[in-house]
């Protein structure tokens, strides 16, 4: 008798399965690059104008902190502050509130709040804890204009005061 030995079947091979979606591992960063995106979109869309402002002397401002104020509302900020050119002053350059750009017209009106002491007036002394700030004077009839040449001093009568306004020749 001849004894027959079974037959080894060799290895067993694989059964490979392909799908036809996605793996939900991809779904995070898909995600967070969507959420990325909104929130650079919005940041984006909701920056205001840039503005430069000339001025004498760079006393009192620093970039990053230094604020554009209207009735104590801050509606800008100074981000950078550099020499002109010719060296005869200063340029800050500033981003404002969207809501600004109605009102930047070549008649509007820009300048340092600080501490004086003069003739018997005493004015800015609120900025002696909070730092100086540049004032603004807002007008909303003119040409648009984003380069404005700032006031050596706080101007006496404003253009939101009632009353009239002369000008003498």
């Amino acid at each position: 008798m001849s004894e027959e030995r079974p037959q080894r079947a060799g290895p067993a091979e694989a059964v490979v399965e392909t799908r036809s979606r996605p793996s939900i591992v991809w779904l995070i960063p898909v995600i967070a690059a969507l959420v990325g995106g909104f929130v650079a979109w919005r940041a984006f869309s909701e920056r205001g104008p840039e503005i430069t402002i000339t001025l004498a002397s760079a006393e009192g401002l620093e970039a990053g902190k230094t604020e554009i104020k209207y009735k104590d509302v801050a509606v800008g900020l100074v981000e950078n502050v550099e020499l002109a050119e010719d060296l005869s002053g200063v340029v800050v350059h500033a981003r404002m509130v969207k809501s600004a750009e109605r009102w930047l017209t070549d008649r509007t009106r820009f300048w340092v709040v600080k501490p004086r002491v003069a003739g018997g007036q005493v004015s800015g002394l609120g900025t002696l804890l909070s730092g100086s700030y540049i004032g603004v004077d807002p007008v909303t009839e003119g040409a648009r204009a984003r380069s404005f040449v700032a006031l050596e001093e706080a101007p006496l009568v404003t253009m939101s005061e009632e009353g009239r306004h002369f000008t003498l020749r």
